[in-house]
């Protein structure tokens, strides 16, 4: 159920964007112990200088290859929030070579009355999930 968008510098092959995206739905997926059948994610792909993502002076170097991932979902305990920061820069790293500085990711929380998944039904609330 949680909603994840990818924001990323043209270049990626087919099956490089589809690594990342398989990737990275397995650890949302072991963090967060929801169904391996809920997936959403979306990939926004920009020209390079139509991303800007610096460091924040943590010192960390930023490349063509950086992920701005953005995760919208119900609330999370904080210990899940944390191994899926874990998870996923391990996963990222193994399966696309992706260094744990170019990845950045937020969270967003919202609610049951903020989903709806077809039909103009809000089915958390109405009890259909």
């Amino acid at each position: 159920m949680p909603l994840m968008k990818f924001d990323l510098i043209q270049g990626r092959s087919d099956t490089e964007l589809r690594t990342l995206l398989d990737a990275a739905h397995a650890a949302m997926v072991q963090a967060f112990d929801v169904p391996a059948s809920d997936r959403y994610q979306s990939v926004t792909q920009h020209k390079p200088g139509e991303l800007i993502l610096e460091d924040t002076g943590l010192g960390y170097t930023r490349t063509a290859a950086v992920v701005l991932l953005t995760v919208v979902s119900r609330p999370r305990p904080q210990a899940q929030k944390v191994a899926f920061h874990d998870l996923l820069a391990q996963k990222l790293q193994e399966a696309c070579g992706l260094s744990p500085d170019d990845l950045i990711v937020s969270l967003v929380e919202n609610t049951d009355a903020d989903w709806s998944f077809g039909r103009g039904r809000a089915q958390f609330l109405t009890q259909e999930l």
